[in-house]
């Protein structure tokens, strides 16, 4: 029988959902179809063993039910293969009772054959005869009738004739056969000249949504691990897991080389592993073990021994060797986990110690190998593993440095090692691989195997960064790091990697702190550093904490980091470089590499620079005008923080995600979103935060033209004349705050603020803080320079900050209309009303569109319909017009139905409807349902 007789998919009325097999059911819809209108055909699936056929043909037995065919089914069964007609006797034992109206030669034939009478052996052919007849009378009774067979190479000889037989000759009946076997794999039905449906493993997209289904709270790096595991195959996807237990949804553990089987998985391979010679399955193991598949290294572990080698293997179909390639590949990589789980303890010590051996000048390797080897406590190995991780973190394979600080603490022999390892530990997975919510189980045992009243710095790294991002405690995550470093030995070694990390996460907390008592002890021990802090972390903690006042030479040293991200493979490293010039406008410089951190994110590793990614790159996106990339992005990196619990990583995507709205005129988004922020940032005093949630509130009111709301709110953030320092978002609400200031009649205050821009000169930090400042001193000095604004406004690039732009435009021309230059203000002012209208930002078109008409120029009303949408909303708005709901809209455009929500909400007034009732009226020819 198939391995995956349970379906792999969610419980349903009817047919069950099976996750990636769309194009098979179509197949088995049009074969149901096709048998009850009588076409009388038959269909074989095939596949490898757990690829699924079980659960197809209970999909069909469903379909089936469903039209109303009567259904007959049979399993082979090896324990009955040396049974005559036994299989048919499965097959046709419901039908007992009906031999009777059948001819006497047919009704005798399978009488004798079903065991239900006696007499001489009727031959094959006749049976067959008599069982199509069967299915002739059954069509006389109107009803169609469909025979199953699953494992069809284990059928009785005798069955698999009279079958074989009766799969020709069904034409013209309203019957099918619908039958399963694995490929490659002999028996006596004759398969020759029949429909075949081959039925290949799950496509990597349908294997991650069936893990994601079954086991929801399965952590990234094991998932990744299955996914290579199992390669799309549904038995192993489901069983595996099962052989992990605690391991699926933790940190706490290394994932073995070769993962555990459950006994139906250990069933599909074990007897041709068991009948190999003993030397070769001794060479087997160590191949599994290496996992790299260096057919060298096997070779020359063959030739200390006497036998085959590998050569049985291959005859078996389990492995095959390219002597070009000098690889070694399994054919399955069950073949592999079975090979281990046949093993035992000393087999596999002993195959770890001959490849340690063997490997003693590749470092890693070596340091692997030896540590599965031994079995007690040894500081040099664990030294070893530790020196190995840290390698394997430069190079960005953060999940793998987790699994090898696990092993270094269960080899510590000293409770001081063992601790700092498991702390160690559980930072990486808390900042890299998404276990966060595993994280104080690790920090536990740290503390419990050095109990003394300080424990190692790691311990306090882990620490704080559980108590920021868990709980978003600043003030104790602050006070615990700083003081676990100040009793450091010697709090000065830039070469010391522990305490480097705390430094950057000391370095967060200032920030989401954001006052200015936090930040003094981070800078000191910086600037003590010997023999000079690292070149990120000095310039991280430069541009993050005072942006306004960066002096030339580390803007220079940040483009320069900027520059070299091109050939950085560390996530860590990335999003530490985009952090530090995200208040700069240099994140488009950083979208390659950024990209890349996201991707590993997403096939499992580093799951936090994903997060942090995304929401860069939708910072990155909201500033380019790229909105509906921006939400996509966004919504992503929220997602994520839900599923892993980091409540702390979501403020970023949320002030993105509050920005856009506010943009469009959803207020009720803004307001939500702010007042969540203020309600959370207040107890914990996490000052950026709060500056976030006034950001939100300055730019909504902008757009209403709510000038002193708007006013009081940037002024929060850093007060008139003042670019506050260690508040970096003053940068962002500039242009508010003096706009606000202007239309409010707070000339003095918004001129004191340009001044203060001037004073740092701001405008050399980015062309688009440059144009910022120009325009704003051109509203608030008697003789601005207005050429060189204006070049500003039309020089290329300019255009890179299309909304920034277009509120600079508006800005200027209603100065320039209140000074009655009225042609140059219809100029800016047209302007930047179609940008307005192109991005969507409907109150600040609306504004523009104001200021227009306060020129002499008639504007005219924005179209109505289709013609006023983005190609975007109008696709969204036409299914919408259809009935699909927004999930199914979502899915079908691959959006999140919070993005389809958010479209939705500003194609209303468009289009001067209120409900999503009145889309169809509002809509020509909305699209079939269908």
């Amino acid at each position: 029988m198939d391995g995956h007789s349970a379906p792999h998919g969610r419980a349903a009325t009817g047919p069950v959902e099976l996750i990636g097999r769309e194009m098979e059911i179509q197949r088995l819809r049009l074969f149901v179809g096709r048998v009850t209108e009588g076409a009388g055909e038959t269909l074989l699936l095939s596949g490898d063993a757990g690829v699924g056929k079980t659960s197809l043909l209970d999909h069909a037995t469903a379909i089936a039910a469903d039209c109303g065919i009567r259904l007959l089914r049979a399993t082979g069964s090896q324990f009955e293969a040396d049974i005559s007609f036994a299989a048919l006797h499965q097959l046709l034992q419901p039908c007992s009772a009906e031999l009777s109206h059948l001819s006497p030669l047919h009704a005798r034939a399978l009488n004798v054959a079903l065991y239900l009478g006696e007499g001489p052996p009727p031959p094959p052919l006749l049976v067959a005869g008599a069982v199509l007849a069967l299915l002739r009378q059954q069509a006389a009774q109107e009803r169609p009738l469909l025979l199953i067979v699953d494992d069809l190479p284990w059928l009785d000889h005798a069955s698999a004739l009279v079958l074989g037989m009766v799969a020709r000759r069904l034409t013209g009946l309203p019957a099918g056969l619908l039958a399963a076997c694995r490929t490659g794999q002999a028996g006596f039905f004759d398969q020759g000249d029949l429909t075949v449906m081959h039925v290949e493993p799950l496509s990597e997209e349908a294997a991650a949504e069936l893990l994601t289904t079954r086991y929801p709270v399965m952590t990234p790096r094991v998932r990744r691990r299955l996914l290579e595991t199992a390669l799309g195959n549904p038995l192993a996807l489901l069983e595996l897991p099962v052989s992990l237990g605690d391991l699926t949804h933790t940190a706490a553990g290394t994932i073995p080389a070769a993962l555990p089987l459950s006994r139906r998985l250990q069933t599909v391979f074990a007897s041709r592993i068991q009948a190999l010679p003993t030397s070769t399955y001794e060479l087997l193991l160590p191949a599994v073990l290496d996992g790299t598949g260096d057919l060298r290294l096997i070779r020359a572990l063959a030739a200390d021994r006497e036998g085959p080698g590998l050569e049985p293997a291959e005859r078996a179909g389990l492995v095959h060797a390219d002597e070009s390639a000098e690889r070694l590949t399994f054919r399955h990589p069950l073949i592999r986990s079975t090979v281990v789980e046949l093993s035992t303890s000393r087999q596999r010590r002993r195959a770890h110690a001959e490849l340690a051996a063997r490997l003693a000048d590749r470092p890693e390797r070596h340091a692997w190998h030896l540590a599965e080897a031994t079995e007690e406590p040894d500081e040099r190995v664990a030294a070893l593993l530790q020196e190995v991780a840290h390698t394997n973190l430069r190079r960005g394979d953060s999940v793998g440095a987790v699994t090898e600080l696990l092993r270094a603490a269960e080899l510590s022999p000293s409770g001081k090692g063992r601790s700092g390892r498991l702390a160690e530990a559980a930072y990486l997975g808390s900042i890299v691989t998404g276990d966060l919510r595993d994280a104080p189980r690790l920090l536990e045992q740290a503390r419990r195997a050095d109990p003394g009243p300080r424990g190692p710095l790691s311990t306090a790294v882990a620490g704080a960064y559980q108590l920021l991002h868990a709980d978003g405690d600043v003030d104790t995550a602050h006070r615990l790091l700083t003081t676990a470093i100040h009793h450091l030995d010697d709090p000065r070694d830039a070469h010391d990697k522990v305490l480097i990390e705390a430094l950057y996460t000391l370095l967060m907390i200032c920030f989401f702190g954001g006052r200015a008592d936090l930040w003094p002890s981070l800078r000191t021990t910086v600037d003590r550093l010997t023999p000079r802090p690292p070149e990120l972390l000095a310039i991280l903690s430069a541009t993050f904490s005072d942006p306004a006042r960066l002096t030339p030479a580390m803007l220079a040293r940040a483009d320069a980091s900027v520059a070299d991200l091109g050939r950085q493979v560390s996530p860590a490293r990335i999003i530490r470089t985009g952090i530090a010039v995200s208040y700069l406008d240099r994140l488009s410089d950083c979208r390659e590499p950024l990209q890349r951190a996201i991707q590993h994110g997403r096939e499992g590793g580093a799951v936090t620079s994903a997060i942090e990614a995304l929401f860069l790159l939708a910072q990155d996106a909201f500033h380019t005008g790229r909105w509906d990339e921006a939400r996509q992005l966004t919504d992503e990196g929220l997602q994520l923080c839900d599923t892993h619990g980091y409540h702390l990583l979501a403020w970023p995507g949320r002030l993105t995600a509050a920005l856009l709205a506010a943009a469009c005129g959803d207020s009720r988004t803004t307001t939500r979103i702010a007042r969540h922020m203020d309600a959370w940032a207040a107890p914990r005093r996490a000052g950026i935060v709060a500056a976030y949630a006034a950001h939100i509130r300055s730019l909504t009111a902008l757009g209403r033209a709510d000038f002193e709301t708007a006013f009081h709110n940037a002024a929060a953030i850093s007060p008139p004349g003042t670019l506050a320092p260690y508040a970096p978002q003053a940068l962002w609400v500039f242009l508010d705050l003096v706009e606000a200031a202007i239309h409010t009649n707070r000339r003095t205050e918004a001129a004191a603020h340009v001044a203060a821009a001037r004073d740092c000169r701001l405008d050399r930090l980015s062309p688009r803080l440059r144009l910022v400042v120009l325009a704003c001193t051109a509203i608030t000095e008697p003789r601005p320079d207005i050429a060189a604004l204006e070049q500003a406004i039309t020089e290329p690039g300019s255009e890179r900050w299309p909304f920034d732009l277009a509120r600079i435009r508006l800005t200027y021309g209603s100065h320039l209309r209140r000074t009655k230059r009225t042609t140059d203000a219809r100029r800016q002012l047209a302007a930047a009303a179609e940008t307005f209208h192109r991005l969507g930002a409907t109150p600040w078109a609306a504004r523009a569109d104001g200021e227009l008409r306060a020129t002499g120029i008639t504007v005219s009303t924005p179209s109505t319909g289709l013609a006023s949408l983005t190609p975007q909303q109008r696709q969204i708005a036409l299914l919408a017009a259809a009935g699909h709901t927004n999930k199914e809209i979502a899915a079908r455009l691959f959006l999140s139905p919070r993005t389809v929500s958010t479209h939705l909400y500003q194609v209303f007034p468009k289009l001067g409807i209120t409900s999503r009732a009145a889309l169809r009226d509002a809509l020509a020819d909305p699209p079939d349902s269908e």
